[in-house]
């Protein structure tokens, strides 16, 4: 039985969120977490209850320290992390949002010790995973990145483990849209399971219908693609079918960021279970709209505990709803 069920790998920065509103040049006091799509993912799945590898690289520095507390702290095993003493941990700082409009946010990664990841990085422990997720985040950040995100991936499949990606696109860490794009199809045709946004999907295929979208990524070798529509939940595809779950709706928007990241959360956890499409969507809309009515990257997305509570509670729902209807369906008052 493999050690872990998924393994995760990417940059987890160290951020400096503002405790006050308004442009961070006029902010005085900052609160210290963490960032990262990637590593975002690995805690969302960890507070889920699987067994989550996290492969990466942090400095030998503060900021590398508490990285790896934070992760430890969520559950991540963190062995594969490596410290390196020539280079530092990336860091970001995030403008204070309360009314579900984007941040500013201001990355200092440029060099980071993450942005080092290579191929050297893999050992052959980490393909014993019965998952590998992988996003469009890390081949963006330096070659040798790139290169470990393809062989890791590869080597995954070849292994027989599933394969979920996320594009994840990040425009501005490449050296121009065609490469990224290329890229990122590149690596999409590797994986099981694919999840672009619908704007995402639209500027690497260059079509604009989800279902059109979709078909391109199963020409590719996907077996599931599902696209996400924001607000209006998402819409899936395999070779047997398709359809569009409704999303879930909110009372308040605080913090979009993170909202994707949730959202694969959902999906993954629940085909990891071995659920159905439509209900594994069903749980990626509800975590994502989770996490955009907290403020945070990951402070929305749920335990077990509290996923549990809440599809027991709408499978309750469901259950007194049909017998309402069973029991008022049919039959005609009795007659003397």
């Amino acid at each position: 039985m493999p050690e872990f069920d998924v393994l995760s790998f990417g940059e987890t920065m160290a951020m400096l969120v503002a405790d006050q509103r308004g442009d961070l040049a006029n902010v005085e006091q900052f609160h210290k977490r963490v960032a990262g799509a990637d590593s975002n993912v690995a805690i969302g799945l960890s507070r889920l209850g699987f067994k989550v590898a996290w492969l990466s690289r942090v400095g030998a520095d503060s900021l590398g320290r508490f990285v790896v507390q934070t992760l430890e702290n969520e559950g991540l095993d963190c062995r594969h992390v490596t410290v390196d003493p020539a280079h530092p941990t990336g860091f970001q700082f995030k403008s204070r949002s309360d009314d579900g409009s984007d941040p500013q946010v201001e990355y200092f990664r440029r060099g980071s010790a993450a942005s080092h990841l290579s191929i050297d990085t893999i050992a052959p422990s980490q393909l014993e995973a019965r998952h590998l997720h992988a996003t469009g985040i890390v081949p963006a950040l330096s070659v040798t990145a790139r290169e470990m995100s393809s062989e890791l991936m590869m080597r995954m499949r070849e292994a027989g483990r599933s394969l979920s990606f996320d594009p994840n696109l990040r425009p501005s860490l490449w050296a121009s849209e065609s490469m990224m794009i290329h890229e990122i199809n590149r690596l999409a045709a590797l994986a099981h399971w694919v999840m672009p946004g619908l704007g995402e999907g639209r500027l690497l295929t260059g079509f604009d219908d989800p279902a059109d979208i979709a078909a391109f990524y199963l020409d590719l070798g996907a077996e599931i693609v599902v696209i996400k529509l924001g607000a209006d939940g998402a819409y899936f595809r395999t070779q047997l079918g398709q359809g569009v779950v409704a999303g879930v709706p909110v009372a308040q928007v605080v913090d979009t960021v993170g909202a994707g990241d949730g959202f694969a959360v959902g999906l993954i956890s629940a085909l990891l279970e071995g659920r159905a499409i439509t209900e594994a969507v069903q749980r990626a809309n509800w975590i994502g709209s989770r996490a955009v009515q907290s403020r945070g990257d990951m402070e929305g997305l749920p335990t077990r505990i509290e996923l549990l509570a809440e599809f027991n509670d709408a499978n309750r729902q469901q259950a007194r709803s049909h017998r309402v209807d069973a029991s008022s369906c049919g039959s005609e008052p009795a007659r003397d």
